[in-house]
């Protein structure tokens, strides 16, 4: 059986959503409490056996390579202050074994682009794709259900959920083939962003994928789609007409952290879970909730 080792990292985007606080540091490395959002992704991967961790940068980007490169001076002084604990958690946010690619995408020439900058150091492997905007939370990762779906069958595989109808315009939306083996989903093409009364399912595709190197071949020749850049999207729908690729629903919690209100909802649940912070932060919504029930019963003050 053939096994995926290396993932591609698309980082190279503005985050012009997040602006001004994007403007000199990566949207990558906007926080979740104490881990950067790249990080999240970066820890899936790594658990699903990725050992090759390839990110194709852009300007301004310097600092995400920096986030996962060793800081020894950082470490000593950790040491020297007896912040042992801290020293260990900065050391291995790459595990020993694990290597890190950098590539620079010279032109922001949309996501198929990206994903085709990485070829030289992808090779002729099967490699996953992991968009840092979708971060996951639970049990079982996506990435990991790729990797299984891809050693039970290889060829190339899409995360997929249902989403609300009025959602539907912001996805691309599967259309579903015949039923795969073992209760999969078979992909007859991919639709980007159609509206709700075109939509050939609720089924939509996010930033986790397993692709066969064959893709590479594909998005080489691609012409310009929406919004003249090579779109993944475009690439995925030829490979669904040769019947080569399937789905996998997402066994994971996912925010879209590359909104605000859906980064703002990855904190609120993060925090909720986290061991040192759980209780504190349910007591402060609690709080918060009362003071807000509370000035929406008072009754209006009809003294003036």
């Amino acid at each position: 059986m053939t096994r995926i080792t290396k993932a591609v990292f698309p980082v190279a985007g503005l985050g012009t959503r997040f602006l001004p606080a994007t403007k000199a540091m990566p949207k990558e490395l906007l926080p979740v409490i104490d881990k950067p959002i790249i990080q999240y992704a970066v820890e899936e991967a790594v658990a699903a056996g990725i050992t090759d961790l390839i990110f194709i940068t852009g300007r301004n980007k310097r600092a995400v390579g920096d986030h996962f490169d060793a800081n020894l001076e950082l470490e000593a002084q950790l040491a020297a202050k007896g912040k042992h604990e801290t020293r260990d958690l900065v050391r291995n946010i790459v595990p020993q074994g694990v290597n890190c690619i950098f590539i620079r995408q010279a032109e922001p020439l949309g996501l198929g682009h990206a994903v085709l900058c990485a070829r030289p150091a992808v090779g002729q492997e099967p490699f996953a794709v992991l968009l840092a905007d979708d971060m996951m939370r639970g049990e079982a990762l996506p990435t990991a259900a790729l990797v299984a779906a891809y050693g039970a069958n290889p060829r190339s595989y899409l995360a997929v959920d249902e989403v609300a109808p009025e959602d539907v315009p912001k996805y691309g939306i599967v259309r579903p083939g015949p039923t795969a083996d073992e209760g999969g989903i078979s992909v007859a093409g991919l639709v980007e962003k159609p509206a709700l009364e075109d939509a050939p399912s609720r089924l939509a595709s996010f930033g986790r994928y397993v692709f066969d190197p064959e893709v590479f071949d594909i998005l080489d020749g691609l012409p310009p789609g929406a919004g003249g850049e090579i779109q993944l999207a475009d690439a995925i729908d030829r490979l669904a007409a040769q019947g080569r690729v399937g789905a996998v629903r997402n066994p994971a919690r996912r925010y879209d952290c590359g909104a605000k209100f859906g980064y703002l909802e990855a904190i609120v649940d993060t925090a909720l879970a986290h061991p040192d912070y759980a209780d504190a932060f349910s007591a402060l919504l609690r709080d918060r909730i009362a003071r807000i029930e509370a000035r929406g019963t008072q009754s209006p003050d009809r003294s003036a």
